[in-house]
């Protein structure tokens, strides 16, 4: 067995995770009695609703879960038309399709954001709902997408799931007030899956400011339920093996993968996603309400969110300055007010090349996200009822893209490294 000498750089396993995260996880996982029924479940969603200040906020055990209970409460009539954009996860189309609604995609521009030109081509009815993804944390511009909208009578929904704490500032000379995403459209979801701003490895928040929808998502929320003790467990699992058994062992390449996928097989761990869902298919823990042992966990990192993106910040700085003038095509600088990074997205025309070369020689996990237009790449795209060359801009953007980890845990030294490796290739 191959022993790296370098310790693992990751972007995904759950990348937040820190010391008192993995201790309260502990702590829950002997307090079975508070792994369905607590106080945190209200406390998160009191605290979620003064952070974003809406009036609403309902937890789900999933960003997907979210998204669903939000398309149920809108009755849309079945086969109604939903516009996403590509370069996205299958997270999002199967909530819609779940629904019993038809998912329409747009592409994407330069800025992983949807393209609004191409959304406008693709409006088939007069009763349109759209879907924002603000993607990376870097928000669309949401004063030409809600002027349009608006105009036009179409409901927007944000998908926040990269990004909570990111801004809108917008123009100054817009109608639209500068505000948090998530505060804009009509009803947003939010995620704190395993790699997203806050981790309590799944979990989810639907918000609205529209007083029938809030009844309707409290009302929704009841009804799912909770899901089983084995599957919160699972949960609680997950940042303990992490942390003392899944990074060490990545030192040695395969073996950390190899256990984390030991883990899954035998059920002692879940999946991010699920055969299931690669096929368009609902798995019967989707949709649930999210259970207090994992509110407990996403609150613990709630209050340690403007910390996080901070962080994120600073080393979204330090890429711009070390790859600025090299092959490597950056994110718009403008201002990073507003921006969270929850990666630091680059091109490269060798993308794939350097990801693979990073994994194999320098134990730097780089490019989970998206390799092809609806990731996870082993996703049978035509039952997401994505064909291809619709988005031949998402796809190409698929074929470049590699991400730098911004996470709390990656120090200034490890991006160092990360840099060291990738200027082989500027």
């Amino acid at each position: 067995m191959f022993v790296n000498k370098f310790k693992p750089i990751s972007i995904s396993l759950s990348p937040n995770v820190q010391k008192d995260d993995v201790a309260l996880a502990l702590k829950l996982l002997f307090q079975p009695w508070k792994w369905k029924k607590g106080s945190s479940i209200k406390e998160l969603e009191n605290d979620f609703k003064k952070y974003l200040g809406v009036k609403y906020a309902h937890s789900f055990n999933s960003g997907r879960s979210a998204f669903f209970a939000i398309l149920k409460i809108l009755n849309l009539p079945k086969g109604s038309d939903v516009l996403l954009q590509a370069f996205t996860c299958n997270a999002v189309p199967n909530p819609i399709l779940w629904a019993g609604l038809n998912p329409v995609y747009v592409d994407c521009a330069n800025d992983f954001n949807i393209d609004i030109e191409n959304l406008k081509s693709k409006i088939l009815n007069l009763k349109s709902v759209i879907v924002v993804q603000h993607t990376f944390g870097l928000p669309a511009n949401m004063d030409e997408i809600m002027n349009w909208a608006n105009s036009n009578n179409v409901t927007v929904i944000e998908d926040c799931a990269h990004a909570l704490g990111a801004e809108w500032n917008g123009n100054p000379s817009a109608s639209l007030r500068p505000g948090k995403v998530g505060t804009f459209g009509k009803a947003s979801f939010f995620s704190f899956s395993r790699d997203k701003v806050i981790s309590s490895v799944y979990g989810g928040m639907a918000v609205t400011n529209d007083d029938e929808l809030g009844r309707k998502l409290e009302k929704l929320q009841k009804e799912f339920g909770q899901p089983s003790l084995l599957w919160v467990k699972q949960q609680l699992l997950h940042p303990i093996l992490l942390h003392y058994f899944i990074l060490p062992l990545y030192k040695f390449l395969d073996l950390g993968k190899l256990f984390l996928i030991f883990s899954q097989w035998i059920h002692l761990l879940s999946k991010a996603v699920s055969r299931k869902e690669k096929r368009g298919l609902r798995p019967d823990y989707f949709p649930k309400a999210l259970p207090n042992g994992l509110a407990a966990l996403a609150q613990n990192q709630l209050n340690k969110l403007e910390k996080f993106n901070a962080h994120r910040r600073q080393l979204a700085e330090f890429y711009y300055k070390e790859l600025q003038g090299t092959k490597f095509i950056l994110p718009t600088r403008s201002d990073l007010v507003g921006k969270i990074f929850l990666r630091f997205v680059v091109r490269h025309p060798k993308a794939h090349e350097i990801i693979y070369e990073a994994w194999h020689k320098e134990n730097i996990l780089l490019g989970d996200w998206y390799t092809t237009p609806i990731a996870p790449d082993d996703t049978k795209i035509e039952e997401m009822k994505y064909r291809s060359g619709q988005c031949p801009n998402a796809e190409k953007l698929a074929q470049e893209t590699l991400n730098l980890p911004t996470h709390i845990n990656i120090s200034i030294e490890e991006a160092k490294r990360v840099i060291d490796f990738l200027k082989k290739y500027a």
